[in-house]
Order: structure tokens, then sequence, then C-alpha cells
């Protein structure tokens, strides 16, 4: 709990930090590795999670209003111009990459990192990097086109 504090800076965060934390390491229990040290493991766990959240945070540009109504404000405005996607359209992206592209980046999608799915693939940890930096490229190529079609007609 006194390492969630420190991160938060914040009771309630840090016990929310901490539950998400146990979750995640019940979730994942199946990748740590048994030599490794499990109270390192955990507090890795806790710091990425803080540091998601934070950017994500960051990302909603949402603040909160903390008056007796306690409404959210939400800063960011769209225009006709923004890019916005509906999840089905990004998957069918995705379904339509090769299985060279498509199963390490869904695998690094899900949650696996770089030398996890270099193992898993029997692959360079370069190669797996450069295919899911290329996956990234093409979904956001076809998406880019998709979107300029859509405008045109």
């Amino acid at each position: 709990m006194g390492f969630a504090y420190k991160l938060t800076a914040n009771r309630d965060d840090a016990k929310d930090l901490v539950q998400e934390t146990n979750l995640k390491s019940l979730k994942y229990y199946d990748k740590f590795v048994h030599k490794a040290n499990f109270r390192a493991w955990t507090f890795t766990i806790m710091k990425n999670t803080f540091i998601n959240n934070y950017r994500r945070t960051l990302l909603q540009n949402t603040y909160s209003d903390q008056s007796k109504e306690s409404f959210y404000i939400n800063q960011t405005e769209y225009s006709e111009s923004d890019d916005v996607f509906s999840a089905s359209e990004i998957t069918q992206k995705i379904e339509k990459l090769k299985d060279t592209l498509r199963i390490p980046f869904m695998m690094y999608i899900d949650g696996y990192k770089y030398k996890e799915i270099a193992h898993e693939l029997d692959l360079n940890i370069g190669t797996v990097k450069s295919r899911i930096f290329f996956s990234r490229k093409l979904l956001k190529y076809q998406l880019d086109s998709s979107k300029r079609w859509q405008c045109i007609t």
C-alpha cells in the first residue's frame, strides 16, 4: 500500500491501484517466472498500471469538478475532420493483415511483451518489433485511406 500511495499521493487511488494490481497478478500468474522475485514482479505490475492509467487520464483530458454536483468536463472537441473509427472497422482491418503481421500484433495488444512474443513464435525480438511496427503503420494507412474514400463518396 505504501508504494501505491507514493505513486498516487491519494489514499483512495492507492487502494484502487493495489486492487487492480492484485487482479492483474492473478490474471497473469501463468506468465510469472517462478525463479524470479514475486514481490518485484507485482511492484512492476503496479508501476506499469499506474503509468498506463496516468497516460489514459492525460489522453482523455477529463477533469472532475469537486462541487456538490460533481460533474465531469471533457475538454476534447471533435470536428468533422477528426478520425473516429468504430471498433468493428478497426477489427476488420486487423483481420485482413497477413498472419505474419496479425499474430504478433494481436499478441502485443493482448498484453504480451516483445520477449514473450518472440519466444512463443520462435522469432528474433527485432523481427517481432518490426512486425508490430509495420502492422501499426499499415493499419494507420488503411484507416486513413478508408476515411478519405468516405469523404469522396
